[in-house]
């Protein structure tokens, strides 16, 4: 189920999609009661159908919602609008995991780059020659 600009999921107003993955799609909302923009995970409903995808999804709010630590992102709501189960928690601006580890890959050096700067390094602490093999 993707949910247009402008739609209203309880009192929340929906202002863009941010992603979509495996468990759900994710929208940027006003939350009209508080007056703050927050993030909604909604499950689509072809999963919302599927007990066993459901039940995850609940568990996983629960699971979120029992931790409270400035490194985990706090939910401030769950529950179902029509047939479309939601939870909606702090909206975090930044960068995405994926955007984080595909960065993190490409600064990375191959290993074998990385051996030949190691035993370059031992060399030079012996003394010997700075070009590695």
């Amino acid at each position: 189920m993707t949910l247009a600009v402008g739609w209203r999921l309880g009192p929340y107003e929906i202002l863009g999609q941010i992603g979509a993955g495996g468990m759900g799609e994710v929208y940027r909302a006003r939350d009209s009661r508080l007056g703050r923009e927050v993030a909604i995970k909604v499950l689509p409903a072809e999963f919302s159908a599927d007990s066993e995808r459901l039940s995850r999804f609940e568990q996983e709010a629960r699971a979120a919602s029992a931790l409270n630590h400035p490194n985990i992102l706090a939910i401030f709501d769950v529950g179902t609008h029509g047939e479309t189960p939601y939870v909606v928690s702090e909206l975090l601006d930044g960068e995405t995991l994926r955007d984080r580890l595909a960065g993190a890959c490409r600064r990375a050096k191959p290993p074998t780059t990385r051996r030949r700067w190691r035993k370059a390094s031992q060399r030079r602490r012996r003394g010997e020659s700075f070009i590695a093999t």
